[in-house]
C-alpha cells in the first residue's frame, strides 16, 4: 500500500506501519541531500579521526597544498 503526500510517497507494510519512503527530487532534491550527509556523518561518527595539522602535512606531502 502506498500513502501520497505532494511528492512523497509512503510504503506501508499489511499493518500500516511506515517501511519506506519515495521523495521526488525535483522537488525536494536540497532537503534529500542534508538528510543523505546526516545519515553519512552517523555512520561516520566512530571512525577515527585526524587532526587538521595531520591532514595538513599529509596534503603537503602530496603537493596539494602550498600553504
Amino acid at each position: 500500500m502506498v500513502q501520497t503526500v505532494e511528492g512523497i510517497q509512503f510504503v506501508t507494510n499489511a499493518a500500516g506501519e511506515k517501511t519506506a519512503v519515495l521523495i521526488d527530487l525535483r522537488q525536494y532534491g536540497e532537503l534529500w541531500e542534508d538528510f543523505y550527509d546526516v545519515l553519512v556523518a552517523r555512520q561516520r561518527a566512530d571512525e577515527p579521526r585526524e587532526s587538521l595539522e595531520t591532514v595538513r602535512g599529509m596534503l603537503k606531502l602530496q603537493s596539494k597544498l602550498n600553504a
